[in-house]
């Protein structure tokens, strides 16, 4: 006997120690599917990114020209000559030019920070979610982001999208923090971040503000005029900080910086609440079937509609190699033949505006897959929080320990204002439905890859949703319990509804439709049925549900992307990688290119485009080229007298008409040329076709005066 005394002793001297030790290892056991959440948002959107070549090469050579002087960092130039800015605020393009002054210009070192972006947005929604609805909705949140279609696209282009996705989700963050702590310093820096964010996408950041409001003026501590007076105040750092930019561009001499892009003014004040801002929403700019040809288009086509012409002329022979023109040294991926069946061109705005919108053709294959989910999870986390407040027979609400064993977050507070799930509810779903309210009902552009920002709400209200549904569907209050199976119920309805439509529509993954239905239903019998199976039978309900989007947004590994507009899909229009034209367009360009490089070109801009897209691959292959109307081409950033001088001063001499956004007219400048310059025949130039259509190459030296005259 008194040899087996210290035998059990150790024995049970031992056993608290592993118990700590498991203890030690739960924390990150519990919070393994983060690192999943970020390998699979790692893979979705690294996965081939080279393919894509320069992606937007609006963009592209915009970072490119940024790197050429401070001056055209400083005010976002798109070209080396600092003649028009890049259309957007300053803040993602920035943080491209760095990456490629740091790793060199290359295609990844413009995409590689819009990728990272898109893991760390999936990872801080995982932590955001972990804190206040535990480890298994934020899993599932992240999850759901990680395999958004459209966030998945926006991730493998270069646009600004990714930065300004992840801004808005650290500022949600810092808002729930602040709401919990009631503290000046995080609601300020909430206020900052979204100030950040506006200078990425301008009042597209403003759209998070709502939702932070009401969930500090409801759920954080101190009086009702502290949290006003806190509001206030965070309202003039986010003014401040979101005007910071413009302010410096506004006292800026219009002589001594470029003239604002897509601006009718010259002012970014006019770009940010008409063409960036306010005419998107009320439909004063762009939108669905409202670009016309304006009258007096100089060129008989568009620059796309010359590559049909050139290929016919010569179908087998390739375009000639240009000796002279020293393309730009980075390698630059060979483009993949695009999958069968693709769309010949881009679906570039959203059905009409109506309540329904973000299920229609250009959204829904985008969006739409767990968007109802969302919806009914929003009212499930609020239906939890209300639930939690009931007294429970004679008993007081469930708070402190008692709810911290029945639930996997931090334990309830006393009071249902202070409950952080609430908090939650009121800033990302705010955020979820003041989105989808907007692009719904918006009456100017809306791109298909606006879609993107829904992503971090539909993952937030999916996610604590669904743990939500399980929480209430093992309540052994029946009125309750009710409840939660009815919007269980309805959430998977409703969204594999959505998802049938969507994959019969899209003709994708159709045969995988009676097993998602019936796999779905029996789960959904075992959630009802059964309360110790209700997890497993959400889990196994949440990742059917998620198999037919992430497989959709595997598509946007097939084809290079298409810069413009990045969407998912195995029939989207694909981009042509490389420096964003093909192969005939491509050999247009070198002869182009060697011509004017060997033939005594200006000293500041060798070549001046109508649009900038058509100078893009130009100024990515090393000639320093100018827009004269800007992104769209009708820009009134130059007129006659202007080009005048610039030619006078040989900073300019060729001028290419045509090309991208030809038919829309130009501007005076483009007039003054076709009225006043030299054409110079294709053979002049050795274009390797008869005649470019669509392309027409000026030569405007010595005549200034009728330049001046027309224009």
């Amino acid at each position: 006997m008194s040899a087996a005394t210290p035998d059990s002793a150790r024995r049970v001297s031992v056993r608290p120690d592993s118990a700590r030790r498991l203890d030690a290892a739960r924390p990150y056991l519990r919070h393994a599917g983060l690192p999943v959440a970020m390998a699979l948002s790692a893979v979705l959107g690294i996965h081939r990114l080279a393919q894509n070549g320069y992606a937007n090469i609006f963009y592209s050579a915009g970072v490119k020209s940024m790197l050429r002087s401070l001056h055209n960092f400083l005010f976002v130039s798109f070209d080396p000559g600092g003649l028009v800015t890049v259309d957007k605020p300053p803040l993602a393009l920035w943080v491209q030019a760095i990456s490629a002054k740091v790793f060199g210009f290359s295609p990844l070192s413009l995409l590689l920070p819009e990728a990272i972006a898109g893991v760390l947005a999936v990872a801080l929604l995982y932590v955001i979610l972990a804190r206040r609805v535990g480890a298994l909705a934020a899993f599932a949140g992240a999850l759901a982001l990680a395999v958004f279609p459209s966030f998945v696209a926006v991730s493998r282009d270069n646009g600004v999208d990714p930065v300004l996705i992840l801004l808005l989700v650290l500022a949600c963050g810092l808002a729930l923090r602040a709401c919990e702590t009631g503290r000046w310093r995080t609601l300020i820096g909430s206020a900052v971040v979204v100030g950040l964010a506006f200078n990425t996408k301008t009042l597209a950041a403003y759209l998070v503000v709502p939702g932070i409001a009401l969930a500090f003026l409801v759920c954080a501590p101190g009086s009702l005029w502290r949290r006003l007076a806190q509001l206030a105040v965070a309202g003039l750092a986010l003014v401040a900080v979101s005007f910071a930019w413009i302010a410096l561009v506004e006292v800026t001499p219009a002589s001594k910086r470029p003239y604002v892009g897509s601006s009718t003014n010259n002012t970014e004040i006019g770009l940010t609440f008409e063409y960036n801002g306010l005419g998107r929403v009320e439909g004063q700019t762009g939108g669905p079937n409202s670009v016309t040809v304006r009258p007096g288009a100089y060129v008989p086509a568009a620059r796309e509609q010359r590559v049909d012409a050139a290929a016919r002329a010569h179908p087998s022979k390739p375009p000639p190699a240009s000796p002279s023109i020293a393309l730009d040294p980075a390698p630059v991926p060979a483009p993949a033949p695009a999958a069968t069946g693709r769309e010949k061109d881009p679906i570039p705005f959203g059905e009409a505006p109506k309540v329904l919108r973000l299920f229609g053709k250009g959204l829904g294959d985008q969006a739409g897959w767990m968007l109802p989910f969302a919806l009914f999870g929003l009212l499930g986390v609020l239906a939890l929080v209300l639930v939690d407040r009931m007294p429970r027979e004679g008993r007081p609400p469930r708070r402190g320990a008692d709810a911290a064993a029945r639930s996997d977050g931090p334990p309830a507070p006393a009071s249902w204002r202070r409950d952080p799930r609430l908090a939650l509810a009121l800033v990302l779903g705010g955020w979820f439905v003041v989105e989808a309210a907007v692009l719904s009902l918006s009456k100017g552009i809306v791109h298909p890859y606006y879609v993107s920002a829904l992503a971090p709400g539909t993952g937030a209200m999916a996610g604590a949703g669904a743990v939500a549904f399980v929480k209430l569907a093992r309540e052994r209050r029946w009125r309750w319990r009710i409840l939660g199976l009815a919007l269980a119920a309805s959430a998977l309805a409703t969204t594999l509804m959505v998802q049938v439509v969507l994959m019969h529509r899209e003709h994708y993954m159709v045969s995988f439709v009676p097993v998602l239905v019936a796999a779905s239903a029996l789960a959904f019998l075992a959630l009802a049925a059964i309360r110790r199976l209700a997890v497993p039978a959400m889990a196994l309900i949440f990742v059917l549900l998620l198999i037919v989007p992430g497989a959709y947004a595997t598509t946007t590994w097939l084809a290079p992307v298409e810069g413009t507009f990045p969407v998912a899909g195995p029939k989207a229009f694909a981009g042509t990688g490389g420096y964003g034209v093909d192969a005939h367009d491509l050999g247009i360009d070198r002869a182009l290119l060697d011509y004017v490089a060997t033939h005594r070109p200006g000293s500041r801009w060798a070549l001046l485009t109508v649009a900038a897209d058509t100078g893009s691959p130009m100024i990515l292959m090393g000639l320093d080229t100018g827009a004269l109307g800007g992104y769209s081409g009708t820009d009134p950033a130059v007129d006659g007298p202007q080009l005048a001088g610039m030619v006078a001063r040989r900073e300019a001499r060729y001028v290419l008409l045509g090309g991208e956004y030809s038919l829309r007219g130009g501007n005076l400048a483009t007039k003054a040329v076709l009225a006043a310059c030299k054409e110079l025949p294709p053979t002049q130039w050795n274009s390797p076709v008869a005649y470019p259509y669509g392309l027409v190459l000026f030569d405007c030296a010595g005549d200034e005066k009728r330049l001046a005259a027309a224009g």
